[in-house]
């Protein structure tokens, strides 16, 4: 089965085709980054409309880089939620327009399980059972995975996301949108430990996360730094170590807790090199594996949403004819497929 999967939730346009004998065929992302750049976020009419704009084309483009035609394709899968409706809108009609048109069977995927699973597209895939943290710019959740579509929440964030987290703390610092990648760049020029900022809530039990915290205690130090650049490069790398380490003190506990001995991380936040190197010594130390998705399927991209559908697809499951978007879609929602041992 070929699956042309398309990813506009938010403001990257994804488009992609997974092959269940071949793998993934050809996939092809357009990022809003400049459009939004000027309004220091995400805009969502803009969104939207550049979705329109640029879905067609990408999904031409992807077809011809895998020397294919429509008529090759043998299901739709689409993003359904969570996310922008106006922009989740875009998307689920185009892939439902091109299903009907040929009489081919189309889904509606949540965006979360997609990343959740799109390390399963690599050459070394992690083996159910595993614990995933899904770490982004409207998402933080810890999540024991013991199949496609068996999840069982274990910890989420209880105000901002870790990127979120990110992106507002970048502003404080003065720097462009979008913020955490920029972040990340100024913090590699700080010097450790100049700066302690708070690990927030891992002085309790539990898998929750909390870092509007983490902002105020930026503003506090950014009123007083003056224009240092090195400075705010110290600031800046105290801000992300004190994430890191809380990302990797919460996935330590919840290995230990669960008994599992494999970690995928995924979302945008996980291209974060300092995140990596934090992980990599806490597995090491706990004896356990982790897994990422390649860096250019880590943020929001067509690939993860194909392999998604694919596997759901190929067990038979459908989307009714009379499709629906959702902003809010809580992932432990979501039931097995049919065929629950694909993939």
């Amino acid at each position: 089965m070929r699956v042309l999967g398309i990813e506009t939730s938010c403001d990257e346009t994804g488009v992609a085709i997974y092959d269940g004998s071949a793998g993934l065929l050809a996939h092809a992302v357009h990022s809003q980054v400049d459009l939004h750049a000027t309004y220091g976020g995400v805009v969502p009419e803009l969104a939207s409309r550049d979705h329109v704009r640029r879905v067609l084309p990408l999904t031409e483009q992807v077809l011809a880089e895998a020397g294919l035609a429509r008529e090759d394709i043998d299901a739709v899968a689409y993003t359904r939620g969570p996310g922008l409706v106006g922009a989740l809108l875009v998307g689920a009609a185009v892939a439902r327009s091109l299903a009907w048109a040929r009489g081919l069977p189309a889904l509606g995927v949540h965006h979360m399980e997609a990343h959740l699973l799109a390390p399963l597209l690599e050459d070394d895939p992690p083996a159910f059972p595993f614990v995933a943290l899904l770490v982004s710019g409207g998402h933080t959740m810890l999540v024991q995975v013991a199949g496609v579509g068996r999840y069982r929440l274990l910890g989420e964030s209880v105000d901002d996301a870790a990127g979120e987290a990110f992106d507002k703390t970048a502003k404080l610092l003065g720097l462009p949108y979008p913020g955490g990648p920029q972040l990340e760049r100024l913090a590699s020029r700080g010097e450790p430990d100049t700066y302690r900022f708070p690990r927030p809530m891992t002085d309790r039990p539990g898998l929750d996360f909390s870092f509007s915290g983490l902002k105020t205690f930026t503003r506090n130090l950014v009123r007083d730094a003056g224009d240092d650049p090195q400075v705010r490069a110290n600031i800046a790398r105290g801000f992300q170590d004190a994430v890191a380490d809380t990302l990797a003190i919460k996935c330590r506990r919840a290995l230990r807790e669960t008994g599992v001995r494999r970690l995928v991380v995924a979302g945008g936040v996980s291209a974060n090199r300092a995140l990596r190197e934090r992980f990599a010594v806490m597995a090491q130390a706990e004896d356990a594996t982790v897994h990422y998705p390649r860096l250019a399927l880590c943020t929001d991209n067509g690939a993860m949403i194909a392999y998604c559908g694919y596997l759901r697809l190929s067990a038979g499951e459908r989307s009714a004819a009379a499709f629906d978007v959702t902003a809010r879609w809580p992932l432990e929602g979501l039931i097995p497929p049919a065929g629950e041992n694909v993939g």
